[in-house]
Formats: C-alpha cells, structure tokens, sequence
C-alpha cells in the first residue's frame, strides 16, 4: 500500500495534466474559431473562455490567450497546472519511469521558455498544440512504461475525474438555463456545437457515429452519455469508478466510499435517456453531476490521504 503523500501526488500529477492539455485545447480552439468573429461564433468563443474561468470581453485574441496558457495567478493555466504536476512528480520520482519524469521535464521546461521569451502571441496555435501534444505523449509514456498497479490506479483516477468534471463544466455553458424542448434551440449554421465538439476533440468521432447532422440534443448526448468515446462523461464514469474498484482492493481499510459514490454517477449515466434530461433541466443536471465528482475527491482524499492513522494499523 503506497503512502498517503505519494497517493495525493500521482492523483494530483494526472489532475493537473488533464487540465493543462484542456485549457490548451480550448485556447486552440478559441483562437480558430474566433478569427471570424461571427456572432454566433464569438458567442462559443466566449463560452470556452469562460469555462476557464476567463471573461472574454477584449478583442484581443494574444491577450485572452496569454492569460490561459501563461498567467500564474490563474491556477488553471497550462503554466500553473505543468509546474505543478512537475512539483508532484518530483516527489515520487522513485514511484514513476524516468521515462516519464524526462517527458513531464521537458514539458516544463519547453513552457517555461515560451513564457520567458515571450514571443509566442503570433503562434498561439503551435504553443497549444506543443502542450497538448506534450501531455498525450506522456500518458502514452506512463501507459507503456509504468507498472499498472496501484501508482499507476492513482493517476487514472485522477486524470478520469477530471476529465468527467471539465468535460460537465463545459456543456454546461452550451445547453440552455430552462425546461422543455423547446428550449433548446438549433443555432444557426451549427456553428456552436461544431466549435464544442472541437473543443472536446469529439467532432471526428461525432461525425462516424451520428453522420455530419449536428444537432445540439445529438451532441449533448454524445459528449454527456456515450460509452464509447473517451471523453464523454459516462466514459470517464465507468473507468473512474473502476480505478476506485481496484484501489480498494489494494487497501487494508475500509475506503468505499469514494467507489460508491463513483458507482453512483456511472449508474445514473449509464440508465439516462437524453430525452428526460433534455425536456427536465439539462443544467441542473450537469452541476449536480459536477457536484458529485466534488464529493467523489473529497472521499478520495479522505480515504487515502488524510485518513486517520488509527485506521492504517493492523488489527
């Protein structure tokens, strides 16, 4: 059984990864969607700002951009959320491959220069693509080079809650605050759910299971309950609650909470029907599925990081 401090930082490690290559997606995003400026275009552009908790009130692209990737104040930044994950991993560098300690280095590294140069307002899309591209490569690292135990549990537990809570978060934004179906409009030319597919790397994999007719109860039910799609909600559930499952095997305590309230979520995904959610109240439903991955942390910390001594003893 790993120690408290080494569980926290590998949760944490893929928390902060997740995040990263998430900010720097939508910024990726943002800024090619936001060359047009349509109106229906900026409104998603706003929208993807917004769910990084950026007000996007300035036309300046660079500016709304720099305060995602670059800005330390702002704990979502991908310069925050790297030099963090890196902080992490440097305490448990006897616990992960130094294939995968080079990687997140060399991230850090390559962030921290392109913020230091300060030269990358006019390539935007390259400093987003380098970090997304950094981030994947080293999940793949850990997935080929790291034992699948119980480190490696902790690292898809983390990076798959964060996923389910950022991917809810952002849906949010796009569904309507109100009930009915006739609250839920087509935007015009689609321009929107096209920009939030993109947003979630999802309107590939959209277009092979529904065709290219996008519709926004389609896509609330693709990104919200397919099984199949890597970042759709239910997905990032149904392996959330799996590293759970197999975390409490490794423990001598009783640590259930955390994988039933996880067991709870994937349930309540996996029997929805998007038509109640949608003619209920689709907001309503994705914060309290946010709500619940809140709970699902706070066990998770409470059963594996602050848990009382007494309960680690042998009886």
């Amino acid at each position: 059984m790993l120690l408290s401090r080494v569980a926290d930082s590998l949760y944490w490690i893929s928390r902060y990864l997740e995040r990263a290559e998430h900010t720097a997606r939508l910024v990726d995003v943002a800024v090619d969607s936001g060359l047009g400026r349509a109106t229906s275009t900026g409104s998603a552009v706003e929208r993807l700002y917004q769910s990084i908790s950026l007000e996007s009130v300035s036309e300046d692209m660079p500016t709304l951009a720099g305060g995602a990737l670059f800005d330390l104040t702002n704990r979502s930044s991908v310069v925050s959320c790297v030099t963090a994950a890196r902080e992490n991993a440097r305490q448990v560098r006897e616990e992960i491959s130094s294939a995968m300690w080079q990687q997140l280095n060399e991230l850090f590294l390559l962030v921290k220069q392109m913020r230091e140069e300060g030269s990358w307002g006019a390539r935007i899309h390259h400093v987003s693509r380098a970090v997304i591209d950094g981030v994947r490569l080293f999940k793949g690292i850990t997935d080929g080079t790291m034992g699948h135990g119980e480190g490696w549990q902790y690292l898809q537990v983390g990076k798959f809650l964060e996923r389910s809570s950022a991917t809810a978060s952002l849906l949010t934004l796009f569904v309507p605050d109100g009930t009915g179906p006739d609250s839920m409009p087509e935007p015009r030319d689609q321009v929107e759910w096209v920009t939030l597919l993109n947003a979630c790397s999802a309107l590939e994999a959209y277009c092979r299971y529904y065709t290219a007719d996008v519709r926004a109860g389609r896509v609330t039910e693709f990104l919200l309950l397919n099984p199949e799609f890597p970042r759709s909600v239910r997905f990032s559930a149904v392996r959330l609650e799996a590293g759970l499952r197999t975390l409490a095997g490794y423990s001598s305590r009783t640590a259930g909470r955390a994988e039933r309230l996880a067991g709870r979520l994937r349930a309540s995904l996996e029997y929805a029907q998007v038509d109640e959610i949608l003619n209920d109240d689709p907001r309503a439903y994705l914060l309290n599925i946010n709500r619940q991955c809140s709970q699902i942390h706070a066990a998770v910390h409470q059963s594996y990081v602050s848990y009382p001594i007494e309960s680690a003893l042998p009886a």
